[in-house]
């Protein structure tokens, strides 16, 4: 990637109001476990966790849209006070577009994470689309920018200190800690 290259994705990444998020294969490493009473089980990164929280403190809002039906989903959007969870749409750009009509964002100041082809017109539709370093070829290389982590591995961390830095307002944040 050229520093041209580096440059205009900085530029993207300012833009950014909202960041969507697929969850199975994102959020999660894409592995469902059921229990012997048939619950569904799911594990999040607690990490990805505190890069959400820094990257809505830094005035972004972050939404989920997933295929799949979940509770534990809508609870751990709940404890991460992401107040827009679009459950059940396997149409991910027409659920992002909806949305956008809702918040008056343009799709330019979106960014989209996938992992796998139903994510894939939305990360090509997108201001910023990004990709998890596990996910299939096709979402890698229609990706803006990768992780280097897998999918419920500290990728939307990544993503989101990424964004954060490249917005210019990661110093700061991180500062708040120290």
């Amino acid at each position: 990637m050229t520093d041209k290259d580096v440059e205009n994705l900085q530029l993207r990444a300012r833009e950014i109001r909202l960041l969507a998020l697929d969850v199975d294969g994102v959020l999660t490493d894409g592995g469902v476990i059921y229990s012997s009473d048939g619950a569904e089980l799911k594990i999040f990164n607690i990490k990805d966790g505190i890069g959400i929280r820094l990257l809505q403190k830094a005035g972004v809002e972050v939404a989920i849209i997933t295929g799949r039906h979940s509770e534990m989903v809508d609870r751990r959007a709940a404890e991460l006070g992401i107040g827009k969870v679009i459950q059940g749409r396997a149409d991910k750009l027409t659920a992002l577009r909806e949305l956008c009509l809702e918040r008056d964002l343009q799709l330019a100041q979106c960014a989209y994470m996938g992992d796998d082809l139903p994510d894939l017109a939305a990360i090509k539709a997108v201001g910023l689309g990004l990709g998890v370093a596990d996910a299939v070829a096709a979402v890698r290389n229609a990706a803006d920018w990768c992780s280097l982590a897998n999918g419920g591995a500290g990728a939307v961390r990544e993503a989101c200190e990424w964004l954060l830095n490249a917005r210019g307002q990661w110093a700061e944040l991180e500062a708040g800690y120290q």
